[in-house]
């Protein structure tokens, strides 16, 4: 099990007392990455979780580069990416577990997350993006419409099953799958790496499954404070810039190309000023 951590000692360690909890599965060990957080981390894990390996970084790598630093050496059968920000309950492990050992087409698998309020979290199962399905997520029609091609992106369909993608907060992944398709593609620094590796693993034949009899917390947002910085906005259009360059673009002529991104481009500064003005409001 690989968290990577930065500037989140608190949820941290909430997420480390359920798994202290609820370690039933067998040979599991934690390995925290923390990107540099100077914020009391690296004593919280000394004093209180002496049996998690920590790997301090010197500064914030990302969350791919991190968690592929985690991974590396490792020889389990599964390997679960986990937020710092979720918290597991006694079934969730085992029930994963269980249906990935059934099913050795299965290179995925994620739970139902919930948020602290006991909202469901619908990131929680994803179909890849379109530029429709992406237009209905960010105006927030696909949200109000509940079904039809705007609200794709939540995959409202699929009640259990195979899925697109699950949430990048908690992703059981088996090992063998990540031999052949690779780790997280470092080239993200923050968001959309997790759609990216699920692509992959979708191109390579592997399935993933969203099991929501597994369930999670997640604090959603915790990790950034409920906000996204300007470094993390452009971080995030970035990432989708990236995903459509890497695995949609080459699809299409190059001036379809240019109004995505076009679009990208407009939506990050659209995403930057409302930013500023929620930030000059709270000054």
């Amino acid at each position: 099990m690989v968290i990577v951590s930065y500037r989140s000692r608190e949820l941290l360690g909430r997420c480390l007392d359920s798994l202290e909890r609820h370690r039933l599965v067998a040979g599991m060990t934690v390995t925290v990455v923390d990107n540099g957080s100077d914020d009391g981390t690296e004593e919280l894990l000394a004093a209180r979780y002496p049996s998690v390996r920590l790997l301090p970084q010197a500064e914030n790598i990302g969350f791919g580069a991190a968690t592929n630093i985690g991974l590396a050496g490792g020889r389990a059968r599964y390997v679960l990416a986990l937020n710092p920000d979720t918290e597991i309950e006694a079934d969730t492990l085992p029930t994963l577990v269980a249906l990935m050992d059934s099913d050795p087409g299965i290179g995925c698998s994620g739970p139902a997350l919930y948020q602290e309020d006991g909202s469901f979290d619908h990131a929680a199962r994803r179909t890849f993006p379109t530029p429709l399905s992406a237009l209905g997520h960010f105006s927030g029609l696909g949200r109000r419409l509940g079904r039809g091609s705007l609200a794709d992106y939540r995959a409202p369909a699929v009640e259990r099953g195979p899925v697109d993608a699950v949430n990048g907060a908690f992703m059981l992944l088996r090992r063998e799958a990540l031999e052949q398709v690779g780790v997280f593609d470092e080239g993200y620094w923050m968001y959309m790496e997790d759609l990216d590796l699920s692509y992959r693993l979708a191109a390579a034949g592997w399935t993933t499954f969203y099991e929501p009899s597994a369930r999670a917390i997640h604090t959603k947002g915790g990790t950034t404070g409920g906000h996204r910085d300007p470094r993390l906005q452009i971080a995030f259009h970035r990432g989708m810039g990236r995903f459509y360059r890497k695995h949609y673009a080459r699809r299409h002529g190059g001036a379809f190309n240019a109004i995505i991104y076009l679009g990208i481009g407009l939506k990050l500064s659209a995403s930057l000023a409302a930013g500023a003005l929620s930030s000059a409001r709270r000054d």
